[in-house]
């Protein structure tokens, strides 16, 4: 009777420490946020900017940033990498870019590894200098609303998986298989000291 008890409070214990574990695990599995956008999201700006950036609660990875800058046409007038200082992802734009409405749409790896992504949008009044297309500010009638493009994923990247969490559950399993087997043992008939003559 004393083993089954030493065994119930070594898997009671082994089963609290799992839990708690994972409570702790659980916050720092949040991914980050998106806190501002520059320009601010629905502004209207004179001319488009020279590059737009997104502000984030943490510090993302540059692992398969992507920023895109489209025109209402469609076209995309990012150039060149995403640049991401602390909490800062910044993506510069190409010369010349035509007035209009534009669409950023971002996707960062957050700082625990999981990918994050969205949007924001703003207008420019006039085209940047040098610009060689004039485009119209969009009319009430000219919008498609729905229609969002995803941003494509970079051809080189996957999706980080959260490792350390099946490591650890695998660890706790492995713990509690360990603990059975030789609770087991331990309750066969003929098996222990006792039994030795």
């Amino acid at each position: 009777m004393r083993l089954i008890r030493q065994l119930f409070s070594a898997l009671l214990g082994a089963a609290m420490l799992a839990a708690a574990l994972l409570g702790a695990v659980a916050p720092a599995s949040a991914h980050d946020a998106a806190e501002s956008t520059s320009p601010a999201t629905g502004a209207t700006v004179a001319a488009p900017p020279e590059q737009v950036s997104v502000t984030f609660n943490k510090n993302p990875l540059a692992l398969g940033s992507q920023i895109l800058v489209n025109d209402p046409a469609g076209t995309n007038w990012a150039d060149g990498a995403v640049e991401i200082v602390d909490n800062v992802a910044s993506q510069t734009l190409k010369a010349g870019a035509p007035a209009g409405a534009y669409t950023v749409l971002w996707r960062v790896a957050s700082s625990d590894g999981h990918p994050i992504e969205g949007s924001f949008t703003f207008t420019a009044t006039a085209g940047a200098p040098g610009s060689t297309a004039v485009a119209a500010v969009p009319s009430m009638g000219t919008a498609q609303p729905g229609i969002t493009p995803a941003p494509a994923r970079p051809a080189s990247s996957a999706e980080p998986f959260p490792w350390s969490i099946v490591i650890f559950v695998g660890t706790a399993i492995g713990i509690m298989v360990v603990l059975g087997l030789m609770a087991r043992s331990r309750l066969k008939p003929g098996s222990g000291r006792d039994t030795e003559s």
